[in-house]
């Protein structure tokens, strides 16, 4: 399915100068630079209150209270940095924060001495995944630039105390970005736990690409739950065990003037999603409504509570909303009866997989019911370890964590030379190693988030 582009995308493009086309080193209005390691963090003592400089590689840092970045200050975390919360503390962030991890030197924010509790079946009251231990990184409409690298956050979403983040925002999401004029990149980093979305925007400019998504949101939250004027892209994620959907895009709160959230969602690979969220027609894959609009290519779902859903009440931004080339699996009738969910505005792209015309009912339109048992534990994805078909003894709200899955895809995978890559990234954030994007991944020729050619997710 491919519908035009509106004016206000052009417009979009030229107001923001193709700010995807310019180096950080031409963007002097989105960070203060620091020279590291001129300023040096201490990591004597706990920290709290303000704080700017450099967290130097291979330290282990404490939050002991709420600590700010202010407006014109920023805060740059070097490779290989533990920085470990004591309390339900966070980051405020003014100005600007910069996490600077490697592949083979990850950072770390967290709550310590926690074990983690994976294994099938276990209790979700009991999970201190979904326990808040930390409130999160909390920015204001201040903040310019985030940029997240190789960086595991764990264990955040608790609810914001009464300390100084609380005047920049008392919503308690690991992750929250609200200046629509801003830029938020996040790369090849990790979410693990969360109690509602470990991601929440309220507008900006994003580029999310190579994430791994864990068990987030106890009874509800998504991946990403981008809202107010979010524009950008989320490519090459693995959301596993979220509560609700994947990602979900909706134009709620969005100021008069702001472009309208529109976000190129590709190759991404949704896994066993929407089963911690009871109410009808929630949770599952990827949701689009309340005026945002996008696309959704190449994108690899399997055993999720839903497949696409375009929502007609508030409706999306279906003039503005292209799809296809979408990968689905699912080992319950139920949910193969919800490929395209019915009662919803999702459309039935002849490039999908499986085909449509293959067990839709001659005369079927948008938002029918259908009923297509055949497709059971059909067109196995052929990943080279993964949950697939569910395995014995599983319940499909048990697989909430990567583990030890390899999700690539196996030689001879029918998922492989099966992706669109006619079309281009949004790319409207700057190319930099440091106060940008590293890569801006283009569509891959592979459904999934990982590629044959060894592109796409780097993790495991």
């Amino acid at each position: 399915m491919k519908l035009n582009r509106s004016f206000i995308i052009i417009y979009l493009l030229a107001a923001y100068s193709l700010a995807g086309c310019q180096k950080s080193a031409d963007r002097k209005d989105l960070f203060t630079p620091v020279t590291a390691p001129a300023s040096p963090v201490s990591d004597a003592a706990p920290l709290k209150g303000t704080i700017k400089g450099t967290m130097l590689a291979g330290k282990t840092y404490t939050i002991g209270d709420d600590v700010i970045i202010d407006v014109k200050d920023t805060l740059i975390i070097q490779e290989g940095v533990t920085i470990n919360f004591t309390g339900r503390y966070g980051i405020g962030v003014k100005g600007t924060l910069i996490s600077l991890g490697t592949k083979a030197k990850p950072n770390y924010m967290t709550f310590p001495g926690i074990v983690k509790t994976d294994q099938p079946g276990a209790d979700p009251t009991k999970d201190p995944a979904f326990a808040g231990k930390w409130s999160g990184i909390i920015c204001a409409p201040t903040c310019k630039l985030l940029v997240i690298k190789w960086t595991h956050i764990e264990f955040a979403g608790g609810a914001v105390g009464n300390g100084a983040v609380s005047a920049i925002s008392t919503k308690p999401y690991p992750i929250y970005f609200q200046n629509p004029a801003g830029i938020f990149v996040m790369e090849d980093s990790w979410i693990y736990g969360s109690i509602d979305d470990p991601i929440r925007t309220l507008g900006g400019k994003i580029a999310m690409f190579r994430n791994t998504f864990e068990k987030c949101g106890y009874t509800g939250g998504e991946a990403l739950n981008a809202k107010a004027g979010t524009i950008g892209d989320f490519a090459y994620n693995v959301c596993i065990g979220i509560a609700t959907n994947g990602p979900k895009f909706s134009n709620a709160g969005a100021a008069t003037g702001v472009p309208p959230t529109n976000v190129r969602v590709y190759n991404n690979t949704i896994i066993n999603c929407g089963y911690r969220r009871s109410e009808a027609g929630r949770g599952g894959s990827i949701n689009f409504e309340e005026g945002a609009g996008g696309m959704a290519y190449n994108n690899l779902m399997i055993n999720c509570k839903y497949g696409l859903r375009v929502v007609k009440a508030p409706i999306a931004d279906i003039a503005n909303l292209s799809y296809g080339n979408n990968y689905s699996y699912a080992d319950d009738v139920d949910l193969v009866n919800q490929f395209y969910p019915p009662g919803y505005l999702s459309q039935a792209p002849i490039t999908d997989i499986p085909k449509p015309s293959a067990f839709l009912p001659a005369g079927w339109k948008v938002g029918d019911v259908y009923n297509a048992p055949a497709l059971v534990k059909a067109n196995d994805p052929m990943l080279v370890n993964g949950p697939v078909p569910l395995p014995a003894g599983y319940n499909l709200k048990d697989v909430v964590v990567v583990g030890t899955y390899n999700l690539r895809l196996k030689p001879g995978s029918p998922c492989i030379g099966k992706g669109n890559t006619t079309f281009s990234p949004e790319s409207l954030v700057p190319l930099d190693p440091k106060y940008g994007a590293t890569e801006i991944t283009p569509p891959g020729k592979d459904m999934g988030a990982y590629q044959s050619n060894g592109n796409g997710n780097q993790h495991n």
